[in-house]
């Protein structure tokens, strides 16, 4: 009888806010594996929508002890890269004592005008603005002083990624990329926890901190896999451009939020940055990325179920929508903007959105219109003044996005725009880093299937 061979892979789980996702890399970093799942959320004590902690877990076991049980793959390495500002707080049995917390959810005034009479203005040495439960740090805070019997409970407090790393190899540790993701923890100056931090004795509950590459061997069954500690999310997804390009760039992630990373430039963020929404994400071992940020994935979904209600069209249609550059000739004659963001902070909106055009086509135009001018700022605050830049690559959910994709073109003549058809980037990373491969120069041409684009001509 002729014995089947098992094909040895690395193996990552993807979890953003709304897609969990699952993969299999073999040795040349091609996915030979995936599965995709949405989880219904679930509430916390006030009724807030969060991410059901408890199913997400369920589910990241099931599928993996079913790829343990393959005839077809032998997993070797396991990793994880999720979305960041999101904190599990374990209990002395190491078991969660809270809901996981949703970033959006806000915090009293009270809470924020006790922190700021205490500590003050933290802002530009965390580099990252005031911005309630997304600074994961005043999750802590928050928790401290309003459910102080529950904060002294707490053992230790994860990041989410290194907690899910955490539920298979029972090894508590922070890690820089997590730390870094606008959490207000981090003094980006002195290279440690802020001085608050140490203050509110919060630091006693972050345990130590190791770099992305760190990785712990445990025997599963058979196997003996080498865990990883997690990556965040957008920081994972930038990853292979750094390991692979030679050219300086920057790197639009695009999703739930769009964040636009420039990985090139190393300095501590000014008042002004601060006031434009820019933070400094974290590299793997602890770079500075000066990175600006909106939710552009976000806003979208909810104009397109607007728009599709309004012109009865299915909810998917929008995916079929070319580019037109006459409907964008005929629409950029009036530069007045129709919408009205639920989401975003834009001083140009009006009060109230006005659909004035023919067709859903066109009103769709005039939404990207409207939202790539935010997506060009964004860009432009996070490239500052880095004059080597000539590279812009465009990751994610609109990637593919053809009209996306046009109008940021034309914006940035002056630099060569490259999309990619990837949607397992922040993957790719984690994968990447755990097994410490050197990538050539030609790897983002083949694994990613790069297409550069050419600004479109309007005569």
């Amino acid at each position: 009888m002729e014995t089947l061979i098992k094909q040895d892979v690395t193996a990552v789980f993807d979890i953003g806010k709304t897609n969990k996702k699952f993969f299999l890399f073999d040795s040349n970093f091609s996915v030979v594996h995936k599965e995709y799942i949405r989880l219904e959320e679930t509430v916390d004590q006030d009724g807030f929508p969060t991410e059901n902690l408890e199913a997400l877990e369920k589910w990241i076991r099931s599928v993996f002890e079913k790829c343990l049980e393959s005839n077809k793959y032998v997993i070797r390495g396991l990793n994880f890269s999720t979305y960041g500002a999101s904190l599990v707080h374990l209990d002395k049995n190491g078991k969660p004592l809270t809901p996981l917390y949703n970033y959006l959810k806000p915090i009293p005034k009270d809470i924020i005008d006790k922190f700021e009479n205490t500590h003050g203005d933290v802002s530009v040495e965390t580099c990252a603005a005031q911005s309630g439960m997304l600074n994961s740090g005043m999750q802590l805070y928050w928790l401290k002083y309003t459910q102080p019997t529950v904060f002294g409970k707490i053992k230790y407090t994860l990041h989410l990624p290194q907690y899910l790393s955490y539920l298979f190899t029972q090894v508590p540790v922070s890690e820089y990329t997590s730390i870094g993701c606008h959490t207000a923890l981090w003094d980006f100056e002195n290279q440690n926890y802020h001085s608050w931090v140490i203050k509110e004795r919060i630091d006693k509950l972050l345990p130590p901190i190791v770099t992305a590459e760190t990785a712990i061997s445990i025997r599963f069954k058979e196997n003996l896999i080498k865990v990883g500690v997690g990556v965040h999310d957008s920081s994972s997804a930038l990853i292979p451009y750094i390991k692979s390009s030679k050219k300086p760039f920057i790197l639009v992630s695009t999703g739930t939020w769009s964040v636009s990373m420039n990985p090139y430039l190393m300095s501590v963020l000014t008042e002004e940055d601060i006031k434009n929404q820019t933070v400094n994400y974290m590299k793997t071992n602890g770079d500075f990325v000066k990175s600006a940020k909106f939710l552009l994935g976000k806003e979208y979904k909810f104009q397109i179920g607007q728009l599709s209600h309004f012109f009865n069209v299915p909810e998917t249609f929008h995916k079929t929508v070319k580019f037109n550059a006459e409907i964008f000739q005929k629409l950029s004659a009036d530069q007045t903007n129709c919408f009205s963001w639920k989401y975003l902070l834009d001083s140009n909106m009006p009060k109230k959105t006005t659909i004035k055009h023919v067709g859903f086509t066109e009103a769709y135009h005039q939404l990207m219109i409207e939202l790539v001018k935010l997506q060009v700022e964004n860009i432009k605050v996070a490239k500052g003044h880095s004059p080597k830049i000539k590279q812009l690559f465009v990751d994610g959910g609109f990637s593919d996005n053809d009209v996306f994709i046009n109008l940021l073109t034309h914006h940035f003549k002056d630099l060569k725009v490259k999309s990619t058809k990837s949607s397992f980037g922040s993957a790719l990373g984690a994968c990447i880093v755990l097994t410490g491969q050197t990538l050539g120069p030609k790897f983002l041409s083949k694994k990613y299937a790069l297409k550069k684009h050419i600004p479109f001509n309007l005569n």
